[in-house]
Order: C-alpha cells, then sequence, then structure tokens
C-alpha cells in the first residue's frame, strides 16, 4: 500500500517527537519514501541524524536552507509529497496551520500542499487540546479536509493524565494506509 507512495513527515517539538522516528522507520520499511521536516524546537529534541538515518534521506530543517540546494524548498517539497503527516502536531502548528500562518518551513509547506491528502496526530498537555483556540483551529482543519489521528489519553510528559498524548505509531502507520488507500481509490 505504501510501496513507492512520497510521504513529507512534518516534525514539531512536542516531546512526542522521538516516537516519529520509529515512524518514519516503519514508513520506510513499507517502502514509501519519506523526506523529513524539523521545526527548530523538533530539534532541541530528537536530532535530524536519526530521521536521515532512518529515513535514508535528508532532513529540512529551514526556510532559509536546503538540504537539497532548490531555492524554494517549500515549493520543491509541496510538488514532490503524495501525503502529508505531522506529527507531533502541536498546538503551535495547528494554530499556524488553520490560519495560513508561514513563519517556517513547515508552516510554509503546509500552506502550498492544501490539496494533498494530509494527517496530523496532535500531542500537547491537556488544558492545551482543550482551549477554545486549539478546538476551533482543528475544526477548522478538518473542515479544510485535513485528518487528525489522536490525541489518545495517559500519562502526558508534565506528569500528569489526560487526553493529549499522541497517537502510537502504528496507530498513524494506519490511518496513513487508509488515506493511501483512499487516494488509489480516488485515482481508479
Amino acid at each position: 500500500m505504501l510501496k513507492d507512495l512520497n510521504i513529507l513527515l512534518g516534525v514539531t517539538g512536542g516531546i512526542a517527537a522521538y516516537k516519529v522516528v520509529d515512524l518514519a522507520s516503519k514508513l520506510t520499511s513499507a517502502g514509501a519514501h519519506v523526506r523529513t521536516m524539523m521545526t527548530e524546537a523538533a530539534c532541541r529534541l530528537v536530532g535530524p541524524k536519526s530521521f536521515e538515518a532512518v529515513a535514508a534521506a535528508p532532513v529540512y530543517t529551514s526556510l532559509w536552507s536546503d538540504a537539497e540546494g532548490h531555492s524554494s524548498a517549500h515549493i520543491s517539497l509541496a510538488d514532490w509529497a503524495q501525503i502529508v503527516v505531522v506529527a507531533p502536531a502541536s498546538a503551535d502548528i495547528l494554530g499556524k496551520a488553520a490560519n495560513g500562518i508561514c513563519d517556517d518551513l513547515l508552516s510554509t509547506t503546509l500552506c502550498v500542499c492544501w490539496a494533498t491528502p494530509t494527517l496530523f496526530a496532535p500531542a500537547m498537555n491537556t488544558r492545551m487540546w482543550e482551549s477554545p483556540a486549539v478546538k476551533r483551529n482543528v475544526e477548522t482543519l478538518r473542515a479544510a479536509g485535513i485528518r487528525m489521528v489522536g490525541p489518545a489519553a495517559g500519562r502526558l510528559a508534565c506528569g500528569t493524565e489526560g487526553v493529549g498524548r499522541m497517537a502510537e505509531p502504528q496507530e498513524i502507520l494506519a490511518a496513513i494506509e487508509e488515506l493511501a488507500a483512499e487516494r488509489i481509490k480516488s485515482r481508479e
């Protein structure tokens, strides 16, 4: 299902970013081509080299420098992507994507990819997830056709229990496979 599919993986600065290395590995093992974009905050939690190693592809970290020398990485990545996945999807990126704010590589690329099948895996503190602003942003994104997987309930990084944990990599993988199947079906 994922063989030879181009998946653009956006990683934000949630503590769950370490789990996304496993997701990238699972996608690559399934035969997908994975390119990873990381926000500055994500790079503080997980090193780009981890993604480079499991996906055997360069990692993109800045709107101003491109791992492959393109002058407009956000356009070339958007053109390349067949499915976009953002995990963990922080409250910050949900707000940027819902409101067309383009101030880094990931948010700018998401603005260009509006017609590409996209999946977000939210992860944040329960109080943030329940915030009226985050709820509005999620509804705006869903109305635009963005899929969500999670968040799940459980122990959060801050030590509290509640909804806000990123879905597990296997669950995100299943949601990506659903998007891929729908993509194939729509082309028939």
